[in-house]
């Protein structure tokens, strides 16, 4: 499979195409929100407490006065990436789409948070290759699959075993998890409060907020 990050390679920006630069700057926007920007990239398996662990901790950072915004995986899909289906390919490109959203949101100043299951290593390290030093965190939910099958919140992972849906992670399309995450969650016997909790304190001890 050739990844769409290879593509992109080969394709030529049209001379037509320039880039202009702004007037208001990254480091206004900084000056003016006064906080260090960030992206936490949630992942773990569908079902894993991604995305109500990362509205939890968006919450903590409201309540700190700090300006954030959350992507979720499946929000996404019902507009900017609606036309992607779930093979390799498809995931690969929904990553790389959310990446260069991520991106602008840090270039404005903003704590992003994005909770997308990305299962391959590669498209979260090509995430993390987009942003400057210091600006991606990889926060790992670190969940058993036979935990999340009892969870199983949309009832996809029963679809999955009786094969009504393919290419899934976990079942029949492969996660890796995170080598050596940046912050490193086990939800398994924590509330969701304590993951939250766990985040913030790592991002205050991190230096962020």
């Amino acid at each position: 499979m050739i990844s769409p990050y290879e593509k992109k390679e080969n394709l030529s920006v049209s001379g037509d195409v320039v880039w202009h630069n702004a007037t208001v700057t990254h480091a206004d926007r900084l000056a003016l929100k006064k906080q260090k920007p960030v992206v936490l990239w949630f992942t773990g398996l569908s079902g894993s407490g991604k995305s109500t662990v990362a509205n939890a901790v968006e919450s903590k950072l409201l309540s700190l006065g700090k300006h954030s915004y959350l992507l979720d995986g499946d929000n996404i899909r019902h507009g900017l990436n609606q036309d992607l289906g779930f093979t390799d390919a498809d995931r690969v490109e929904n990553i790389r789409r959310i990446s260069e959203v991520a991106k602008l949101f840090v270039d404005a100043g903003s704590i992003v948070l994005t909770a997308f299951i990305s299962p391959f290593i590669a498209d979260r390290e090509q995430a993390r290759s987009l942003l400057g030093a210091g600006q991606f965190l990889e926060v790992y939910i670190d969940t058993p699959l036979d935990v999340c099958e009892q969870r199983d919140p949309k009832g996809l992972y029963k679809k999955a075993r009786a094969g009504e849906i393919n290419n899934f992670t976990g079942i029949d399309s492969a996660y890796e998890a995170p080598i050596n995450a940046d912050v490193h969650i086990k939800t398994a016997d924590r509330s969701v409060e304590e993951c939250a909790e766990a985040v913030v304190e790592q991002l205050n001890k991190l230096g962020y907020i």
